[in-house]
């Protein structure tokens, strides 16, 4: 279909080209069926004896000899059958509501991480948990987005709101539950809840308000489009987070133990601290800034599972076993 033959000069080769390639006529069934593209203006710029193969194939005859005519009847008909399904007269055949395009919400470094992914039947209902990324954060940001891009910024905001009141504990201890319902209508609750201390925040929203066909077609194309870039993108952006959280851990480690390190660890670790903190702010590869994260970590481990060894057994000491 991505030819655009005329309706003259074309006829002596249709039928060939029909029955050479039926991964089209399939494409066209399939299009025809789903309606995603124009029948009759389509049928203007096709060969002539090409529409009277397609309308043999669909049996259309009995509407006579107008095309366009018959291509309104398919969809027509199609509608009738739909209408007698959610009648309830009709129960051979199942229809199913989906989610044209992938709901999610953004992550650090304006990730997508995506909850109901497109063509999801609905209506659904979907949980994942998170946590917090920094000492004592008692506010989290959700943000919901849609699209099928890797990166927020190329997707559709379609509403935020803070979750509030999170108690105050190191990085990673808070457990939130993030939570995405759908409605047979098509109405997302998004809800954010705190499982420890049951703080909850949530929010209504219509994700195809003010969305056409045709932006959600474009959506959907440049999602394809750009996959392979995109994937680049998201890894080069998750190297980044990993290097920007061990940063944060080691410098905190230092805070907290440097009295019981020796100087040369302490001196070892603040080194490979700025040499992956000198890759970040260059823009490093990927593959750089992951070798960088794995320098320190091995360096660091050995001290790192001597304190914990000190610190269990000061714990125990004095007591029974």
């Amino acid at each position: 279909l991505g030819q655009r033959p005329t309706r003259t000069g074309g006829d002596g080769r249709s039928k060939k080209r029909l029955e050479r390639e039926p991964e089209r006529l399939f494409l066209f069934r399939l299009a025809l069926a789903l309606g995603t593209f124009d029948v009759d203006g389509l049928a203007e710029r096709m060969p002539m004896d090409l529409v009277r193969e397609w309308r043999h194939f669909y049996d259309l005859e009995p509407w006579g000899d107008d095309w366009r005519r018959s291509g309104r009847m398919v969809a027509l008909l199609g509608a009738a059958i739909e209408a007698d399904v959610l009648a309830g007269n009709r129960s051979d055949v199942l229809l199913l509501d989906v989610t044209p395009l992938s709901l999610g919400i953004e992550t650090a470094g304006g990730l997508m991480d995506v909850l109901i992914p497109r063509n999801s039947k609905i209506p659904a209902r979907v949980g994942r948990e998170y946590t917090t990324s920094i000492d004592g954060q008692v506010n989290m940001k959700i943000a919901v987005f849609q699209g099928e891009r890797e990166m927020v910024a190329e997707n559709r905001k379609l509403g935020e709101f803070i979750l509030k009141g999170i108690p105050a504990m190191p990085a990673g201890f808070p457990k939130i539950e993030v939570s995405f319902a759908i409605d047979a209508n098509g109405m997302l609750q998004v809800r954010a809840k705190e499982l420890r201390s049951n703080v909850l925040q949530e929010i209504d929203i219509t994700p195809q308000y003010g969305l056409t066909d045709a932006q959600v077609e474009q959506m959907l194309l440049d999602g394809f489009q750009f996959a392979q870039s995109d994937v680049q993108l998201r890894m080069q952006q998750e190297a980044v987070n990993e290097a920007q959280q061990l940063i944060y851990l080691a410098k905190r480690f230092l805070d907290k133990n440097g009295g019981m390190m020796s100087q040369e660890e302490i001196d070892g670790t603040k080194q490979r601290i700025e040499d992956l903190e000198r890759l970040l702010q260059s823009q490093a590869s990927k593959d750089e800034i992951l070798a960088a994260v794995t320098g320190l970590n091995d360096y660091t481990r050995p001290f790192a599972e001597r304190l914990m060894d000190v610190a269990v057994a000061s714990a125990l000491k004095g007591k029974g076993i």
